[in-house]
């Protein structure tokens, strides 16, 4: 038996609802007697990545970084959920090889709506040439090839994406640990 928990790395665009989407399967896991952690790109940058840029280079540190705590945490029998933009297909490889139990969960959702939802206006200010190397504007998305689930926030209700996600790893609403 694998001891490992779950490392479940929500990838895909600013505004696509992943950390949402990864709050819900968070509150499924934890009704579901599991351990769980949020790993959110966002509020990382703000500690262990603080002082990193978005250049492909920070980037690729940032996720490292990333990659180490989650490690830590998966080791220990907790599930992970990471939330972050995850841009580059090689930086997702890199998790990929790296952490035991890890699953990509790509979060697709239209730049346009992306767009919509940003209650920050980082895209609008992308658009001035007000923020540099801003995912899907001034720097690439690579959409996964091969992620081991895809949820579309447009076309899926929240309730169904989270039940996706946790039917991938074999979990079931109100299911206990094994």
């Amino acid at each position: 038996m694998n001891d490992f928990g779950h490392v479940l790395w929500f990838t895909g665009l600013s505004g696509a609802g992943k950390t949402t989407t990864a709050e819900r399967v968070k509150a499924r896991l934890l009704e579901s007697g599991r351990r769980v952690e949020l790993l959110d790109g966002d509020e990382l940058r703000g500690t262990i990545c603080k002082g990193l840029g978005f250049t492909r280079e920070d980037r690729l540190e940032n996720v490292k970084r990333i990659v180490y705590v989650a490690g830590l945490l998966s080791k220990h029998g907790v599930d992970v959920l990471v939330s972050a933009i995850t841009p580059y297909r090689e930086m997702r490889e890199y998790a990929r090889r790296t952490l035991p139990g890890y699953v990509e969960i790509y979060v697709e959702c239209p730049l346009e709506e992306c767009e919509r939802r940003d209650v920050k206006g980082l895209y609008a200010k992308a658009r001035r040439g007000e923020v540099r190397h801003f995912t899907g504007i001034s720097d690439p998305y690579e959409i996964p090839h091969r992620p081991d689930v895809t949820i579309g926030t447009l076309t899926g209700t929240l309730d169904e994406n989270a039940e996706t996600v946790l039917a991938h790893i074999g979990i079931r609403a109100g299911a206990a640990r094994a």
